[in-house]
């Protein structure tokens, strides 16, 4: 495995590398879920390519950027053992540098949910993402369906900027107790992570009800919020039912829907979501 830090030094390890190659961008602190990307693109790719970088552009003003987990060396040697073929780690510099000025952004899809709340955040995503793109040219890049919202506004930035790669999404992972595996995670002390299982319980109990029958977006809307209010750890900064394609939130009734929500459990806020109706679309997690 080769690890570069200069964009010159990615270029040339790049040159070296047989097609297709498979992408997993990541800020690194590296847990199964991001683990359970590279193992796909290892299935299906002939070279795997894996880029940390902590991106401060889509962090606000008073978000955790500063406190974000780092451990480096127990990333690489995670992706070694995983067989990946060459590592990005970019210092800030070398992605903004002075005077950096050019943005990409996806108009309508980053104004709801996460964007309504986080202005700049798609903002950063996109143009990263656009960066490790440009600099790692793959054939294939993977994402979780935990960031089921990047997920979708990623790939409408790769259908209308012409990138020729396929963007693939892949199945969330849980804990045993149906918690999403997330880098943030960490921050939880232990009564947090035992409140932390609500958010799982919240979105089991509308996809139930969904199943049983309910069709109307209030109710399954309702359902994650009095499930939500049952821990006293848990504030709720969204529970969404929304059109799975175009992130309008929905009202009446439906036949297919995203639902998602952040949450804070103590001072950290976590986000995951579950799809109902129809298992495939723009949302649809790939088998």
């Amino acid at each position: 495995m080769k690890v570069v830090v200069g964009l010159a030094e990615l270029r040339l390890a790049r040159e070296s590398l047989a097609n297709p190659m498979g992408l997993i961008t990541t800020m690194g602190f590296l847990h199964e879920g991001h683990l359970s990307l590279v193992r796909r693109a290892v299935q299906e790719c002939v070279s795997v390519g894996v880029s940390i970088f902590i991106n401060p552009a889509q962090f606000g003003p008073t978000e955790d950027l500063d406190n974000y987990p780092v451990d480096l060396e127990r990333d690489l040697d995670l992706l070694k053992a995983e067989q990946v073929d060459l590592v990005w780690t970019p210092t800030e510099a070398a992605m903004y540098g002075a005077g950096y000025q050019t943005w990409v952004e996806v108009e309508e899809l980053t104004r709801y949910l996460e964007g309504e709340i986080r202005e700049e955040h798609f903002r950063g995503v996109a143009t990263v993402v656009t960066k490790m793109f440009n600099s790692f040219q793959p054939n294939r890049a993977y994402f979780g369906q935990k960031d089921a919202q990047q997920a979708i506004v990623i790939r409408r930035m790769v259908q209308d900027l012409n990138f020729p790669i396929e963007v693939i999404v892949c199945p969330t992972l849980r804990e045993a107790d149906g918690l999403a595996m997330a880098s943030r995670n960490s921050y939880l002390n232990p009564d947090e992570r035992r409140a932390a299982t609500v958010i799982y319980r919240a979105l089991s109990a509308a996809n139930e009800l969904f199943n049983t029958g309910e069709r109307e977006a209030d109710g399954l809307r309702a359902e994650m919020v009095t499930l939500l209010r049952t821990e006293p750890l848990a504030r709720a900064e969204y529970a969404s039912v929304a059109d799975p394609e175009t992130l309008e939130e929905l009202h009446g009734p439906l036949e297919r829907a995203l639902l998602s929500m952040a949450v804070f459990i103590g001072e950290t806020r976590l986000i995951d979501n579950m799809t109902v109706g129809e298992e495939r679309g723009s949302y649809a997690v790939d088998d």
